[in-house]
């Protein structure tokens, strides 16, 4: 499926969530891992202001992207943030959403 660039240039970006392990399964603990690097994967909760709206986006970073002492509140600058769409289908019901990914967050002025 294809990703579409997410443009933050003109947005005030905080951390809401600080980063924690991505599971592939929340039963067996198993960490996900990024298929290009290598790397663990983490999620972070960032709240991105625009144009008078905020929102909250889960966001999938490699762990080399993402330093682990953010926390909530930091003012962040995001490095390659895309969408992209998904569905799957389990036990007969279909759901679907918006997944995000970066590159790098990293606080800002560092």
């Amino acid at each position: 499926m294809p990703s579409f660039k997410i443009d933050v240039s003109t947005a005030v970006v905080f951390v809401a969530t600080p980063p924690t392990p991505k599971l592939v399964s929340k039963q067996t603990g198993e960490i996900a891992i990024d298929r290009e690097t290598g790397a663990p994967l983490a999620t972070v909760g960032l709240l991105v202001a625009d144009e008078g709206e905020g929102n909250l986006y889960q966001v999938t970073v490699s762990n080399t992207g993402v330093p682990e002492n953010l926390a909530p509140g930091t003012p962040v600058t995001v490095v390659g943030l895309k969408a992209r769409d998904w569905e799957n289908t389990f036990n007969g019901q279909t759901r679907h959403g918006i997944s995000f990914r970066a590159v790098a967050v990293t606080p800002l002025g560092a």
